[in-house]
């Protein structure tokens, strides 16, 4: 008889997620000159990895619950891996913790590998996926082996996008894209993935592949803004407008990071990331939150039309973060970054809210 991974598991590997999320905001804050928290000493380089760390925690999770229909339940050992990573790298351990996080990218290639062989029709999101937690290994592989922190970056910033991509084409397999779209999509990832190669390819990095890279995230960019389902259920209401709102809204980032990388290479090597990180991820983080969450903790958060508070407030930061770089004006970027850590724990506390009235019965949408 098949039973289901226990509660208590998913809520612990969470709550490692969560640990992590909130170490690298705090991470950011001391690199920003940010307000003092008690955080471990030396942890402001930290600030990239521990959130690649949530984000491997995150979707090694939902993609272990995706396994548990099989009995699968050695997949909830890769978040827990990337969750030890975490406690690795606030303990002072920056080398084990890396370790950990490279184990932690060979489970999540393992999780898709399964998933591939059992779902032959799903193959080519899993496959996608499965790109972005290869981009994944690399980064955390060259962080290890002591290459340059944007080497490592770039590869991080493959991870959620190829994963992202991978899922929104899984959304759309009821209507599958048509060859030129598909033919379409296949060229920007030729560009993307070609230009990461290039980007290990010698001592340096080449003029080339940023240019490359950028075009190659130009072109995902437009591919989800021409072809995503989130064009029609934006004129819904309630939580799938919301959700769509954020989808595209994070599309609209891609193309910012695209242009930088394009016209100055890594000469604004901070807003670029954020415009991925932040700006792309964080905002479909937001918008699928409403829907991951209870999927994994079995309980309800009902839409609130609070959420668009820290929706906007998430890209009034990232705004006002580029603008502070691009026109090199410290204060705007710094008051960019706080906003930012302000966005994310306002999610964080609005969900939880909605959550806990949903629990009470008290509701309201």
């Amino acid at each position: 008889m098949k039973t289901k991974p226990p509660l208590r598991t998913r809520a612990f590997l969470l709550a490692l997620a969560a640990l992590a999320l909130v170490a690298g905001l705090g991470a950011g804050l001391s690199r920003l000159g940010g307000p003092s928290i008690p955080l471990p000493s030396g942890l402001a380089p930290l600030h990239g990895p521990l959130m690649l760390a949530f984000l491997g925690t995150l979707i090694a999770l939902e993609r272990a619950v995706a396994l548990r229909v099989q009995e699968k339940r050695w997949a909830f050992a890769v978040p827990l891996l990337a969750g030890m990573g975490t406690l690795l790298l606030l303990g002072g351990s920056p080398r084990a913790g890396a370790g950990a996080l490279v184990l932690a990218a060979l489970g999540l290639l393992g999780i898709y590998a399964e998933l591939w062989r059992r779902s032959p029709h799903a193959r080519l999101f899993t496959g996608l996926m499965a790109l972005g937690a290869a981009g994944w290994l690399a980064g955390n592989l060259l962080w290890l082996l002591g290459r340059s922190p944007a080497e490592a970056s770039l590869w991080w910033l493959s991870f959620p996008v190829l994963t992202i991509v991978g899922e929104r084409l899984e959304l759309m397999r009821l209507r599958r894209p048509s060859p030129w779209a598909l033919a379409g999509l296949g060229l920007a990832l030729t560009l993307l993935l070609g230009a990461l190669l290039l980007l290990t390819a010698g001592p340096s990095i080449p003029s080339a592949a940023l240019r490359l890279l950028g075009l190659g995230l130009l072109g995902l960019a437009l591919w989800l803004l021409r072809y995503d389902i989130a064009l029609r259920t934006v004129r819904q209401t309630g939580l799938p407008r919301f959700i769509a709102v954020c989808l595209l809204s994070g599309y609209a980032w891609l193309p910012v990071s695209a242009l930088l990388l394009i016209l100055g290479g890594l000469s604004q090597y901070d807003a670029l990331l954020h415009a991925v990180f932040l700006g792309f991820v964080f905002s479909l983080i937001f918008g699928h939150a409403p829907i991951v969450f209870p999927a994994l903790l079995r309980m309800r958060i009902p839409f609130h039309g609070s959420f668009y508070a820290h929706w906007g407030l998430l890209h009034l930061s990232l705004l006002l973060r580029v603008i502070g770089d691009l026109g090199g004006w410290p204060p705007a970027r710094r008051g960019g970054g706080l906003l930012g850590v302000l966005a994310i724990l306002l999610f964080l506390g609005s969900t939880l809210r909605a959550a806990l009235l949903a629990r009470r019965g008290t509701a309201r949408p």
